[in-house]
């Protein structure tokens, strides 16, 4: 092809472009009824857009193909009656602006995500949506304020307007009651209490073992099951599963009446744990969501203030003085898949001596030269690998097969949609609340532009001394190996969804590699195994993710028999 006709094709696209008609300016006037609050308002005002009718837009917004559309702006005292409006300068996800939206039927739907203000020891005043007992859901969480999902007809290329009243409000959640094996813990934290200005509180869900009463003088090894926030203590059921429940078809698992599985297995894990040869010992599921998430990482954070300290210096010491705990650091164990199997393992390394032992499965990134799928280090964009001439977005979910269904840029663009300055309660954003320094404003500082990709390599640098796992084992390991000898165990699948399982190749080859001392634990894979994988070879991942609380056992017993120190209670708990 010649420079005329190159020449005379760029003149046609700019002819076409400027024939083109006009954007229009659609404009949504959103408010807020006198009935449910009258108030004002700070938080997140959010729209959600949706052709689908399976259940309302506000669940219907998710990193995958099937994923509706939202918009969303901050509100400072929004008051009752007064509208807000969202048109097309408002960022959204999937589609950026709603004067992009082709023409058409669709449902409409908005909300309210409620902040309230924190006054930090830090000497910083926050606005941040305080947890109220749904483990930060923003679609969910109490107090947050809703309208009824309406049918409308949208022209993107009008100047009309449509207008939304949010005239319902989310009720409180009822908190579980205890019973014989299952009680529920809640502490003021005063660590936490301090650093954010109010009463903050920590809970904790206790499995007792078999006999508690029946033996007052027996005190019993503590187990640490970490992961998302737990509404209750799951999959422990005295009952047989439901003749009369109707089977549910598992689309992540590809299982037919996953349902019913839960239920067999939890009642099979009753009769385990009851059984006359079970070790007797305390589990616990800790509740330590907060105003950036449904977890804390069970770690000290410029953002998220001392959780870590709380956690292991606070709550556990009460719950084993309450429940006869044996109370020192060799009969205290840690376990948990993804966010939970990040936090067996970093609450392992930072507090070596109060634990003895992790079961890390399909831990988030370990090792941020493999941060999902990118080098925090090395990369200079977070959404596009580098190239000269093209740009190729970094993929940020996969099947075992290898197909994508989600890159990173639209991960962090739904979290963008969802909330400014690390609020949107997603998975980026609080992997930078829990590792960045606290910015000037009082909130975390960005690891990359949230639109761009852009990395900032001095945040990259702060992460990489205070919470890259593998660095900090590298860096500490002639402190910290004699420390940790035997108790770092770790599994992943090699087809994990979100690439989980290139940091954990990464920190293998570190720890075989180290022999002053030798780590003597443990690193497993599993073949074609996606998220979230946790060493069990003979069962697939529906099943095995229900055996977390049995599966480990055997290996914690030989631990103890093989570290206690002498004098140490080995017989009180073995009735």
């Amino acid at each position: 092809m010649n420079i005329i006709k190159l020449a005379c094709i760029g003149l046609l696209a700019i002819l076409v472009s400027c024939s083109s008609p006009n954007e229009g300016n659609l404009k949504f006037a959103i408010s807020f009824s006198k009935m449910v609050s009258n108030q004002k308002l700070d938080g997140r005002l959010l729209l959600m857009i949706s052709n689908s009718d399976e259940g309302e837009p506000r669940f219907q917004i998710n990193d995958g193909p099937n994923t509706q559309m939202i918009y969303g702006v901050d509100v400072d005292q929004m008051q009752p009656g007064k509208q807000i409006l969202i048109d097309g300068s408002v960022f959204g996800y999937p589609v950026e602006s709603v004067n992009s939206i082709p023409a058409g039927e669709y449902y409409v739907q908005a909300l309210l995500h409620t902040y309230e203000t924190f006054n930090l020891s830090t000497g910083h005043t926050v606005k941040l949506p305080k947890d109220n007992g749904e483990g930060q859901r923003w679609n969910r969480s109490p107090g947050n304020l809703y309208s009824t999902p309406t049918k409308v007809s949208i022209d993107p290329q009008s100047n009309g307007s449509i207008s939304i009243t949010m005239d319902q409000i989310i009720p409180p959640i009822e908190e579980p009651e205890d019973t014989e094996y299952i009680k529920h813990i809640k502490i003021q934290s005063d660590l936490l209490s301090k650093f954010y200005g109010r009463p903050m509180f920590l809970g904790a869900h206790v499995l007792l073992p078999e006999g508690f009463d029946e033996n007052p003088n027996a005190r019993y090894p503590l187990m640490v099951f970490h992961g998302h926030f737990p509404a209750d203590f799951g999959g422990f059921r005295t009952e047989p599963p439901d003749p009369d429940l109707k089977p549910e078809h598992s689309d992540r698992f590809d299982l037919d009446g996953y349902n019913i599985i839960q239920q067999e297995e939890a009642y099979k894990f009753y009769q385990t744990w009851t059984s006359k040869d079970f070790p007797r010992v305390l589990i616990i599921k800790v509740q330590h969501q907060n105003p950036y998430y449904d977890d804390s990482y069970a770690v000290n954070s410029a953002n998220l203030g001392p959780y870590g300290d709380a956690i292991t210096y606070e709550l556990i010491p009460h719950i084993e003085e309450q429940f006869r705990g044996i109370g020192e650091g060799w009969a205290r164990f840690l376990y948990g898949g993804s966010t939970g199997g990040w936090e067996a393992l970093g609450v392992q390394v930072k507090y070596p001596d109060e634990y003895n032992g992790c079961f890390a499965a399909c831990p988030d990134p370990i090792d941020f030269r493999a941060y999902m799928t990118t080098n925090i280090y090395e990369d200079k964009n977070a959404y596009y690998y580098s190239s000269n001439y093209k740009k190729v977005l970094r993929p940020g979910r996969r099947d075992y097969l290898g197909h994508v269904t989600a890159s990173i840029k639209d991960m962090n663009h739904k979290e963008l949609a969802l909330g400014t300055k690390s609020r949107s309660g997603q998975q980026f954003d609080i992997w930078e609340a829990v590792y960045s320094p606290q910015g000037d404003d009082g909130y975390p500082q960005r690891l990359w532009d949230k639109y761009t990709g852009e990395i900032n390599q001095d945040v990259a640098a702060y992460w990489k001394d205070n919470y890259d796992l593998r660095h900090i084992l590298e860096r500490d390991w002639a402190s910290l190996g004699p420390k940790l000898q035997g108790k770092i165990n770790i599994y992943c699948g090699d087809m994990d969804n979100y690439y989980l399982n290139n940091a954990v190749y990464l920190m293998e080859e570190f720890l075989e590699a180290t022999t002053d001392p030798y780590y003597d634990g443990e690193v497993d894979y599993g073949d074609r195994a996606e998220h979230c994988w946790n060493g069990d070879h003979e069962n697939s991942n529906g099943i095995s993710r229900l055996r977390y609380n049995t599966m480990y056992m055997g290996k914690i017993i030989k631990r103890i028999e093989e570290s206690a120190p002498e004098g140490a209670d080995l017989t009180s708990w073995r009735y």
